[in-house]
């Protein structure tokens, strides 16, 4: 998958997840839950455009150390909405599932690069 193609995903994530919390009954929990959810989806694909954008491979090594921390995040709130009622388990079932396969592929990139050695500039 590519850098572009990762955007995209990322992207489609969060407005799938800002679909998710509009669908949430209104209230105290729904706009707790709700804030949580959108503050971490947002930030997966916010954080994964910053990833393209990095100035360093320390610097791109921390910024998916975020992405994977948010997209982690992401999951659990998705999860918790049908405990919390604020949604049926098989209406997130797909978008919880979008959630692991993103945090897998960031968690892939994330082992290989740390595994490469960044070249010393000379």
């Amino acid at each position: 998958m590519t850098p572009g193609e990762m955007k995209k995903r990322t992207r489609a994530f969060a407005l799938r997840c800002l679909k998710l919390v509009a669908s949430f009954p209104k209230g105290k929990v729904g706009d707790v839950i709700g804030r949580q959810l959108i503050r971490a989806a947002t930030s997966v694909a916010a954080n994964y455009s910053a990833t393209c954008r990095a100035r360093s491979h320390a610097d791109f090594l921390h910024k998916l150390g975020i992405v994977e921390e948010e997209a982690d995040e992401s999951i659990f709130w998705i999860d918790f909405a049908p405990d919390a009622d604020l949604a049926k388990r098989d209406l997130v079932h797909a978008l919880l599932q979008e959630g692991q396969e993103i945090l897998a592929i960031i968690v892939a990139a994330r082992k290989t690069a740390k595994a490469r050695k960044p070249v010393p500039k000379r």
